[in-house]
């Protein structure tokens, strides 16, 4: 057993058993919404994977652990201290760990330590990706390359649409990552259900993601797999107020000089303010619709 891997007694005891078990990722507790939305957003997210049949595990690094399964003080404690704790990537985890520091994980840490623990599908809002402009920048999230390594089924509301989705999906085909829609062709754009760019293939089970995500790990491919699974309709935001905000955030972030890992942290606090709040009310709500679906989907995993 890694040294540094600290499982909680229900997550491993699940896993021992076979049970299905839903990874969820820090980031949005710390860094994602404010107090205590974000305690009561993430006690929710894991009570609806427990109503839909799997283990909740709230990943994160506490005192220099890779915590698979965190307590509900645990919880509250991350997000007490917000912007406090570092937003941990892959490059963030040796130090982190050698200083015996807490760390909030991103979907790339949250992928690496679902991995060492055994767990297979991991829920979260949406994926990071290529940014806009990142051709003069260069700034593409770490979570595109870890899509691309580590065997992880990632369900999410599709790529965040403060970035460049075309550029993200174009490199995700690069590295051999399937970009699945559930129920859906089109790729979600996380505050809203369309985007014009078509997904990789469409599947309308979790019994159907269950049987791929299975076949691609028999046949040893490398990777993971991106599930998109559309914000529901009577939460989706219309798409020329989103995209207005968006546009007003990103020429306040450039103005201010805003970039690398503080950039989605303030572009998202940016379109909150600027739509009045009806945005973190649709992350709230696109995150509790990944949990049900990733629940679904690990029991059907466990059943084969």
């Amino acid at each position: 057993m890694n040294q540094y891997l600290s499982i909680s007694p229900e997550v491993q005891e699940a896993l021992q058993a076979g049970k299905p078990v839903v990874a969820l990722e820090s980031t949005i507790i710390s860094h994602g919404m404010p107090y205590p939305q974000n305690v009561e957003t993430a006690l929710r997210v894991e009570q609806t994977i427990r109503d839909n049949g799997a283990v909740p595990a709230t990943i994160a690094i506490l005192g220099g652990k890779l915590k698979a399964g965190c307590t509900a003080e645990e919880i509250e404690y991350l997000g007490k201290k917000g912007t406090e704790i570092t937003k941990a990537s892959r490059r963030d985890l040796p130090v982190l760990l050698a200083r015996g520091a807490d760390g909030a994980t991103t979907v790339t840490t949250t992928m690496i330590i679902a991995a060492m623990a055994g767990i297979r599908v991991f829920a979260t809002g949406g994926i990071g990706g290529v940014h806009r402009g990142a051709q003069q920048t260069f700034d593409i999230s770490a979570d595109l390359e870890e899509l691309a390594q580590t065997p992880v089924m990632v369900i999410c509301a599709g790529a965040k649409s403060i970035l460049d989705l075309g550029l993200t999906l174009e490199y995700l085909e690069t590295k051999g990552v399937p970009v699945i829609g559930y129920r859906t062709d089109e790729l979600p754009a996380f505050y809203t259900r369309h985007s014009g760019f078509r997904v990789d293939y469409r599947i309308d089970s979790p019994e159907e993601l269950a049987a791929a995500f299975r076949a691609k790990t028999d046949c040893g491919l490398k990777g993971g797999m991106l599930v998109t699974n559309p914000i529901p309709e009577q939460y989706s935001m219309p798409e020329d107020v989103i995209n207005a905000a968006i546009r007003q955030a990103l020429a306040e972030a450039d103005k201010k000089g805003v970039h690398g890992k503080q950039c989605t942290p303030f572009l998202l606090a940016k379109v909150k303010e600027l739509t009045g709040g009806d945005s973190l009310e649709a992350n709230i709500r696109l995150v509790l619709n990944n949990a049900r679906l990733a629940a679904l989907t690990a029991t059907a995993l466990s059943e084969l």
